[in-house]
């Protein structure tokens, strides 16, 4: 637009309070000065290059250290297979952990601009710290000289985990807030644009998995070939640009403003209720409390209608004798809202759709640990050239890049003539197909592993710690099967949650996926140790010995695969019973 007058903030003030202006956003969101924004000059796709960009280098960089970490554990600081894996699902499982205080400072105080900012140049530094723990001589693990390996000192482990952690740190703020603050540039008020955010999720992915080809290909070629320091000192770099991709973009963001703690108002709905626990809930909600103006009494977020289930919370809104006689509100520790209660309310009933979400992550941990390790004691060998293990998480990244296309441009414009839905598919459909596609995905790891073992039996390799003469290729379904159900479940999860959360968590909420890596990865590492524990009994191998071809990982494959089949029911059931959050 030109040059504004003086009038100019008189004019935006008119303008917003007017619901159908077309001139400005209706969601409450501001430029990078505070100030009302106008859609021609901001957000929509004009803004998301910038983030998608953020996002793809990001992504980039952290597989360029995760992909191939478990080679880094077995071959650098000859950890062993169990050791190495449990390591990488604990390190992997704090990764998507931290997204929580990231979510948590960008929703209350920071913003979900601040908050990947700082968190990206802690990001940074993490990365830098792991460079020279591979590139320094002093830092960096002795080599072995024949069989003999020198062991890693302590400093060594220190300075090379403490890099990790930082990384995991850093990640909290990035993971937490990119969706959500790409997101942001839709505006919800408006059906066009609120139409393309669901478009805007599929590309998210889609810049996520480009940089994951990248580094699952050429960085970990790198590593394996050229060396350590410069493979994790390109992903450092990488991270670099990615910041400054996100700064390029600031003219053009939407910003939403902080709505103070939601931890805190989850507190405070709780012991309001508890206080009014001797309460009786009127029949008639118009008397439970609520703001009386239009806007909620939460700063950044729209009034939420009433639901009559969890009525227990309810008891948090009502207006008590002697607040009624005082007529003062304004303590939110002992009166709450409607909409802060059913803020709470929400939360609670994404719950069990949530956590089906932990096993799919379970299998989702196999990529860069189980199966990397089932590929070395395969043949990765093309003529003279040796593909590294690690190199066939390509066909899942692949996979994805292939299928977010498929799916957005001919998967859901055929759906929408059959379902009538706008894009094609509900949420809940997506989610239960990708839990379906998880299941054959185990499945054919487990197909691979039995014709691996067998061949080992059948050519006398069994007490040999050798690769077996079946090409890795063989592993190409389960990561392609991998990526299938990525799209459909993983897609699925960032929809459903940024759509159904308050808009004063949105980032909290959009952290719950991540969330689900963490405790997946967890239950991946816990999952591990109790099948090592029972099956070592009596000085047996056990199904995941240092000698693959002496264990029975296919056992551990069909282990997963069966409690993916349970998930997938459990999350049938919760999607039945889930009911659509309301605004007013």
């Amino acid at each position: 637009m030109g040059s504004m007058n003086d009038d100019a903030p008189l004019v935006e003030e008119d303008l917003l309070q007017d619901e159908g202006s077309e001139q400005y956003t209706g969601d409450g969101s501001v430029d990078f000065r505070g100030r009302p924004v106008l859609k021609q000059n901001t957000g929509n796709w004009r803004a998301c290059p910038f983030i998608l960009g953020n996002e793809c280098c990001e992504r980039l960089a952290f597989f360029g250290i995760a992909t191939n970490l478990v080679t880094y554990l077995t071959t650098k600081l000859h950890e062993g297979n169990v050791s190495a894996a449990r390591n990488i699902s604990i390190w992997q499982g704090t990764c998507y952990l931290t997204p929580l205080i990231g979510a948590v400072l960008a929703d209350g105080y920071w913003g979900r601009y601040w908050t990947i900012a700082i968190f990206s140049t802690i990001y940074f530094i993490g990365m830098c710290t792991l460079t020279l723990s591979a590139s320094v001589p002093a830092l960096k693990p002795a080599e072995c000289l024949g069989s003999e390996c020198p062991p890693t000192t302590p400093a060594q482990y220190a300075v090379f985990y403490f890099g990790l952690y930082v990384i995991a740190l850093g990640t909290g703020g990035v993971k937490a807030c990119v969706s959500s603050f790409g997101a942001d540039q839709f505006d919800d008020t408006d059906p066009k644009e609120s139409v393309k955010k669901g478009s805007f999720f599929n590309w998210f992915y889609f810049s996520i998995d480009l940089g994951a080809v990248i580094s699952c290909s050429l960085i970990v070629w790198i590593q394996d070939n050229a060396g350590w320091g410069l493979g994790f000192g390109i992903p450092a770099l990488i991270m670099g640009l990615s910041i400054g991709s996100f700064f390029l973009g600031t003219p053009l963001y939407r910003f939403q403003k902080p709505g103070g703690s939601p931890i805190t108002r989850i507190c405070q709905v709780l012991l309001a209720s508890f206080r009014k626990k001797n309460l009786v809930v009127p029949e008639d909600s118009s008397l439970l409390y609520e703001t009386p103006h239009n806007t909620s009494a939460i700063k950044g977020s729209r009034k939420l209608e009433h639901s009559d289930d969890l009525r227990y919370l309810d008891r948090a809104a009502i207006v008590s004798e002697s607040e009624s006689k005082s007529g003062d509100y304004s303590n939110p520790w002992r009166v709450c809202t409607v909409t802060q209660v059913e803020e709470l309310k929400i939360l609670i009933r994404m719950f069990p759709i949530w956590a089906t979400g932990i096993v799919f992550s379970a299998v989702y941990a196999q990529m860069s640990t189980l199966f990397v390790e089932q590929g070395t004691m395969m043949n990765t060998s093309i003529g003279s050239f040796k593909i590294p293990p690690a190199s066939l998480s390509t066909f899942d990244v692949t996979s994805v890049v292939l299928w977010v296309p498929v799916y957005d441009r001919i998967i859901v414009p055929i759906a929408r003539k059959f379902t009538g839905k706008e894009r094609g598919f509900s949420v809940y459909q997506r989610m239960g197909i990708g839990h379906f596609i998880s299941v054959l995905c185990m499945s054919a790891a487990a197909v691979a592993e039995i014709m691996r073992l067998q061949l080992a039996r059948e050519l006398d390799l069994v007490d040999k710690p050798v690769p077996v003469p079946l090409t890795v290729f063989w592993q190409i379904p389960q990561y392609f099967l991998l990526g299938a159900s990525e799209v459909f479940t993983f897609i699925g999860q960032l929809e459903f949650f940024y759509e159904q959360s308050p808009d004063a968590m949105r980032s909290l909420c959009t952290a719950l996926p991540l969330l689900n890596f963490s405790l997946g990865n967890y239950l991946s590492s816990f999952i591990l140790t109790i099948v090592t524990y029972f099956t070592t009994q009596g000085g047996n191998p056990g199904w995941i010995p240092d000698n693959l071809n002496i264990g029975h990982l296919d056992y551990f494959f069909w282990l997963l695969a069966g409690l993916s089949f349970l998930n997938m029911l459990f999350f049938i059931v919760a999607a039945k019973m889930y009911k659509l959050k309301k605004t007013s």
